[in-house]
């Protein structure tokens, strides 16, 4: 089964490459290796979900955010290196979750994005990762994902 096979069994479908907040672009191909720029939970152009984890956010929501955050992810991997079958292996994901202090699920908010990436990717899917909580984000999003993807 192709990853664009698994999407669709899914009942998912990759969203259009989300356009830049500021002066950057949403990935870059160097050599066998795509970066993205962070991905925020946009859908549509807009902004689905604002605050912090252990606030405003509920962990499930958080969760379906990253699952967001590796949909536009994997738009944006694509954009440059083809379709889902050139991805080699997701090599790293790096994720921020916007928390409030005491907040300590962030693994479980990231394991949204980490579970979506090996759903549709298979073993290809698994990857090294961060889940690391911070202040804020930008325009007050409860997740970002920055990944990193070797492609052929």
């Amino acid at each position: 089964m192709t990853p664009e096979q698994r999407l669709a069994r899914l009942g998912l479908v990759l969203p259009e490459v989300v356009t830049p907040l500021a002066a950057y672009v949403p990935a870059v191909r160097t050599g066998n290796y795509v970066y993205t720029s962070g991905q925020l939970p946009i859908v549509d152009g807009k902004l689905i979900v604002t605050g912090k984890l252990g606030a405003e956010v509920s962990d499930e929501q958080g969760i379906d955010l990253a699952r967001i955050c590796a949909l536009n992810a994997m738009a944006a991997i694509i954009s440059v290196a083809g379709d889902l079958s050139h991805i080699v292996r997701i090599v790293k994901v790096l994720a921020f979750v916007a928390s409030t202090p005491e907040y300590t699920n962030q693994p479980v908010v990231v394991d949204g994005a980490s579970t979506l990436f090996g759903e549709v990717l298979g073993e290809a899917g698994r990857h090294a990762r961060s889940a690391v909580g911070v202040a804020v984000l930008p325009r007050n999003a409860p997740v970002e994902l920055e990944v990193v993807a070797e492609v052929r």
